[in-house]
């Protein structure tokens, strides 16, 4: 079974960037093979999906995070990013990594306007 921690997270004025880390532990072989979300869970909102990296490194993305928001992963160190570029308020969230049924603890992000 692979742990999953994310980190990175923080408060940035809107424009902003920030760089989210997804790291890896247990059952590194199996996270090289499958893909990695990130998911997002705004204030009082339902957590949704916003990025997945597949094990060809394929991507794909939410609309509304499309353009700004890149997602990449280096299997030599076990980890799976996402850049976010010109951030909005609408971005401030609590952050998850998922891979397969395995979630991470999440990291706050909070845009100011």
């Amino acid at each position: 079974q692979v742990q999953l921690v994310e980190s990175g997270g923080g408060l940035v004025q809107a424009g902003g960037s920030l760089r989210l880390s997804c790291a890896a532990s247990g059952s590194i072989f199996s996270f090289k093979l499958k893909a990695v979300y990130w998911y997002r869970q705004p204030p009082g909102k339902l957590r949704e999906w916003i990025a997945v990296i597949g094990s060809t490194d394929s991507t794909n993305y939410e609309d509304s995070v499309k353009g700004r928001f890149v997602i990449s992963r280096d299997n030599a160190q076990n980890t799976v990013y996402l850049q976010m570029n010109s951030l909005k308020p609408e971005d401030t969230g609590v952050y998850y990594c998922k891979q397969g049924p395995n979630w991470g603890p999440g990291t706050q992000v909070t845009v100011s306007s």
